[in-house]
């Protein structure tokens, strides 16, 4: 459930590339709170900026301008390493294709987050998350060994292993034909709300954002809309 408590706030963030002698301007001026334990859809076309603010939203990336404060912690003045150790300490990942290390199995996979933490049990932990996607039969299998949907599943495992404050979802489905996509959608939601954690996904999946409790449009590097999906109507309608 959703709280008063903002853990994620943009102000005022730009972002301009270099193009040889050209400036892109990616993102300018944008501004949104997100509160804590809720689930947010960030929509817009192709180009409008939705991936490169979700990079800075999760400390992957510095804003051209503007502040962005992350769990209370305000990520302009930090150096590299303290921006690692923000993500490793509050912070989970979903990428659209995967990002597994294909020399590794599903089970350590998983447990590069806790072994980076220094964190005793790792190989227990890591192998309750994936009994707990449902891959407890997979746990020694490779990458290659394994379906998109699987990985997928070893992904969300990975990214839960370090009880993240703020989970970051990038088109977590966007590889995935449709049955499987719902399967990994329905998981990605279920585990969310069993770990209270705050879940802010990119997608141009309607449907998938209509199943968040506040959808964020951007439209040429600016916010154009903010509006309630239908997990937040559903509840304000049972409250």
């Amino acid at each position: 459930m959703a709280n008063d408590t903002t853990i994620l706030e943009v102000a005022s963030v730009s972002k301009t590339f270099k193009n040889g002698t050209k400036e892109v301007h990616v993102l300018d001026k944008v501004n949104f709170e997100i509160m804590e334990g809720s689930s947010v859809a960030i929509v817009g076309p192709s180009g409008s900026g939705k991936t490169t603010l979700l990079g800075l939203c999760a400390g992957l990336d510095r804003p051209s301008e503007g502040s962005i404060t992350l769990n209370h912690i305000l990520l302009d003045k930090l150096s590299e390493d303290e921006m690692a150790q923000i993500r490793n300490a509050h912070v989970g990942f979903v990428f659209q294709n995967f990002q597994l290390i294909q020399t590794l199995t599903a089970l350590e996979n998983v447990m590069i987050p806790l072994e980076l933490r220094g964190e005793k049990g790792a190989r227990k932990r890591a192998t309750e998350l994936l009994d707990r996607v449902g891959l407890g039969d997979r746990v020694s299998h490779y990458p290659s060994q394994l379906s998109g949907g699987e990985q997928q599943r070893v992904a969300i495992a990975r990214a839960f292993s370090n009880e993240p404050k703020i989970l970051f979802a990038d088109e977590p489905t966007g590889n995935l034909d449709e049955e499987t996509g719902q399967a990994v959608e329905d998981l990605l939601f279920q585990i969310n709300k069993e770990k209270g954690t705050t879940l802010i996904l990119v997608t141009h999946d309607l449907e998938l954002a209509e199943k968040t409790s506040k959808i964020i449009q951007i439209k040429g590097g600016q916010v154009v809309a903010e509006r309630a999906g239908s997990q937040a109507l559903a509840a304000a309608l049972q409250s």
